[in-house]
């Protein structure tokens, strides 16, 4: 069971801090606990005197949490992510001394699922296409004619990875006229029929999907997994949409593919956070390059925050969290 009143140290980078909204924040983790100090910290080391802290708020920038922190540390018990992966600064440190860990990771796959559907139904549309074609015409040419193939209805999508996000994904198909298929050599075909989808392997998902998105982790085994040979598999006119890391993706095979206009794609992510400024990506009428925006933004921030909150005062209440990270799941997780 959890102190009464915990003390609650904020770590994470001040911009992300500022992001979260601070003012708000402060006030609602003031009503729960006493605050360490009012402003974030960056760099752990910073702090003399970490005695008194009970729970760490970590965000976006939140330095490693390792033996060094943790033995500064003996009333550390909690540490609540307002992010998602928390791999980046649970080491396993924390692990190994027990310490309770939640992440906002389900809470930070709405957005990315919410952009991922807007992205199969767009593109399936035509609509960015139609779109420069208008600007540049400036004419009431019919859509018909220049794009005879497209449109949603009996079309098939699908889904690299039951992650969270991808799962969401096949959650917000369902009331759509179309064919999901799922890959993941993690799930069987009776938990995927379960969740509205159709268990294959890999290569036969991208020969017969119009549509392709990936949600899979960023691990080694999983580098480069839709490389040249699976990208020649993809039917002439699918989709290719990526909103999970650019590792994932062979980039300089889809650029091929995408030069010579056979493919399309819709780019959240790509191999260095920007392209490169003489990319042909930047120029292609078949490509939607976004910078990295399908995840929590602006006010879907205070989704982020929400949750933290609750999982606070929840583990105040009964020492428990809802969404707990489980530790064994890191290997083949984001």
């Amino acid at each position: 069971m959890s102190p009464t009143r915990p003390t609650v140290l904020v770590a994470m980078s001040s911009a992300a801090w500022a992001e979260m909204g601070a003012a708000r924040t402060l006030e609602r983790l003031g009503d729960l606990a006493r605050i360490a100090t009012p402003t974030p910290i960056e760099d752990l080391a910073d702090v003399p005197d970490l005695a008194d802290v009970d729970v760490l708020l970590t965000g976006w920038g939140c330095p490693p949490v390792d033996a060094a922190v943790l033995d500064r540390a003996p009333r550390l018990r909690a540490i609540i992510h307002t992010a998602g992966s928390v791999k980046h600064h649970i080491t396993q440190d924390c692990w190994d001394r027990g310490i309770a860990v939640t992440s906002a990771v389900e809470q930070n796959a709405v957005p990315v699922a919410e952009f991922t559907l807007a992205a199969i139904l767009f593109a399936q549309k035509r609509v960015i296409e139609a779109s420069r074609d208008y600007a540049n015409r400036r004419d009431k040419r019919s859509g018909s004619p220049a794009y005879p193939f497209v449109g949603n209805y009996r079309r098939t999508v699908g889904i690299v990875g039951a992650s969270r996000i991808g799962r969401r994904v096949i959650e917000l198909l369902r009331p759509f006229d179309m064919d999901v298929l799922l890959a993941d050599p993690f799930v069987d075909a009776t938990e995927a029929q379960s969740i509205g989808a159709a268990l294959v392997d890999l290569d036969e998902l991208v020969a017969a999907a119009d549509t392709v998105s990936i949600h899979a982790p960023s691990l080694p085994e999983t580098e480069r997994m839709i490389d040249r040979r699976r990208l020649s598999l993809m039917r002439d006119g699918a989709v290719l949409i990526n909103t999970a890391r650019g590792a994932l993706v062979d980039e300089e095979a889809l650029t091929d593919e995408l030069v010579s206009g056979r493919l399309h794609a819709v780019l959240d992510v790509t191999v260095d956070e920007v392209l490169a400024a003489d990319s042909p990506l930047w120029g292609l009428p078949n490509v939607l390059l976004t910078p990295h925006v399908a995840g929590s933004l602006g006010g879907e921030l205070e989704r982020l925050v929400d949750h933290a909150l609750d999982e606070l005062e929840r583990w105040i209440t009964d020492g428990t969290f809802s969404t707990p990270v489980d530790p064994t799941r890191l290997g083949s997780s984001a």
